[in-house]
């Protein structure tokens, strides 16, 4: 029971009396029961009452806001790191940015390779331009791509509205971030390059139109060592780097690593040419503005191991030699009673099938040396089995994740009746299909997002004439 002349909430107040008389207990009934005053809310929760709402209020207000935003240092920067991520404006600088640099790239075409603009430009996390005499940096496309992509997460599917209006927004930034999916994907797991076959010759390789490698075998033996060129063609000028393997009885040392180059007599021999080996040197050229065209060279000695030939009694066997991209023969030197050689050339992937060119056809404009049309017919062989498949310009072979595109023909100035090749454009990319995938899903969630706008706005264009 309260005390007379005391509220239910706590709050002393003075009893009523009449003049004259002394103040007393009243018959008046007890007040009812009042909502706690904002004073006592900021007391027992720490919420402060704010003008024109009541204290229960207040205090849902303020618990919501407490429980909405990070009170420490750290929770306000992640949070604001998190809202910028998930900006339109942060994808509107990202989309500029990519513009300009397709743009600068386009422009630095003029000056050097496809291949050296697609590395600096577009494969690159930093961007070092050249403009009027400054460097200016820039970010690459590769970091670009992949903001975009935390762009996309944070935006496109953790802090937009879901609800049946967006359905088709989230289904259109699936399709997106499937496309970048498939762009990682292909950066880092497929392969590209050619294979160009004379009619009646068949393979079940491709080489690569940029990288090397060095290949490491037995004369006349099956088993061939391999080591990519990852592992040497950036050396420093200066610096060497040998390899070997238990299995077999030499090593391999290479220095002197050049990108393209010319082997030249020592009598031609220029100040800026490498060392003589064997009457030649090597003469370091600049880059071809078409980077395939690029041949490297290198100072290779191929020896053998001294425990292989201390177990003979004899002095091991060495061999000091250059390495040409475009020399035919390889470097040979005998160890263990057998002779063994080194030679580099372009990096090579094997298909799970043989591929041979039957006939090659082409036609050309008229009065013209240029082709308008050509096409292959090609027999592929896989398990013992032949099929025979036409390849054309548009119409590309596809089995077992690997593509082959007609390319290229020549010699372009064969006279009627000499030998052709035919050249395939060979990609092994896993994502392959997931562009038009990603194609599709972005079509769907467009038809999801404005077909029912369409159908409402003919709907009531067909009531208001009626």
């Amino acid at each position: 029971m309260n005390a007379p002349g005391r509220a239910e909430g706590g709050i002393a107040s003075p009893a009523s009396t009449e003049p004259g008389t002394a103040a007393g207990p009243t018959s008046a009934p007890a007040p009812a029961p009042s909502a706690p005053s904002p004073q006592a809310c900021a007391a027992a929760q720490g919420c402060t009452a704010v003008q024109g709402c009541s204290a229960t209020q207040a205090c849902a207000a303020a618990a919501t806001s407490v429980a909405g935003s990070p009170t420490s240092l750290g929770g306000r920067l992640l949070h604001k790191g998190f809202d910028l991520l998930a900006s339109y404006g942060f994808a509107v600088v990202l989309l500029s940015f990519l513009l300009l640099l397709t743009f600068l790239g386009t422009l630095e075409q003029g000056r050097r390779s496809l291949f050296e603009v697609q590395t600096r430009y577009f494969e690159s996390l930093l961007v070092l331009h050249d403009f009027l005499g400054v460097t200016v940096p820039l970010p690459g496309v590769y970091l670009l791509l992949f903001l975009l992509g935390i762009n996309l997460l944070a935006g496109g599917f953790i802090r937009i509205r879901k609800s049946r209006a967006t359905v088709g927004v989230l289904i259109v930034h699936l399709g997106i971030l499937v496309m970048l999916v498939s762009g990682l994907i292909e950066y880092y797991f497929s392969t590209k390059g050619h294979l160009t076959l004379y009619e009646g010759q068949m393979s079940d390789e491709y080489q690569s139109y940029f990288e090397w490698e060095l290949s490491i075998g037995e004369v006349g033996g099956v088993k061939e060592w391999v080591i990519p060129g990852e592992r040497f063609m950036n050396l420093a000028p200066h610096a060497a780097a040998t390899f070997e393997n238990a299995a077999l009885p030499v090593t391999v040392s290479v220095r002197s690593v050049t990108a393209n180059a010319d082997v030249v007599p020592v009598a031609r021999r220029g100040s800026g040419d490498g060392p003589a080996v064997g009457g030649y040197v090597v003469r370091p050229l600049p880059p071809r503005k078409v980077a395939e065209s690029n041949m490297a060279a290198l100072y290779a000695t191929i020896a053998e191991k001294s425990s292989v030939a201390g177990a003979g009694g004899a002095t091991p066997a060495t061999r000091e030699g250059i390495l040409w991209g475009a020399e035919e023969y390889p470097l040979v030197v005998e160890a263990a009673g057998r002779r063994w050689y080194v030679q580099l050339a372009r990096r090579r992937w094997r298909v799970p099938f043989v591929i041979r060119l039957d006939a090659f056809r082409h036609e050309l404009h008229p009065r013209t040396g240029i082709a308008s049309s050509f096409e292959s017919d090609v027999t592929k062989r896989q398990r013992g089995v032949d099929q025979r498949v036409n390849i054309s310009m548009n119409k590309p072979l596809r089995d077992e994740g690997y593509t082959f595109f007609q390319a290229s023909w020549g010699p372009e100035d064969a006279k009627p009746g000499e030998p052709l090749f035919s050249t395939f454009a060979v990609v092994r990319n896993p994502a392959d299909r997931l562009p038009l995938y990603a194609c599709i899903i972005i079509a769907a969630g467009l038809l999801v997002h404005f077909l029912p706008k369409l159908v409402k706005h003919v709907r009531s264009e067909a009531g208001r004439r009626a």
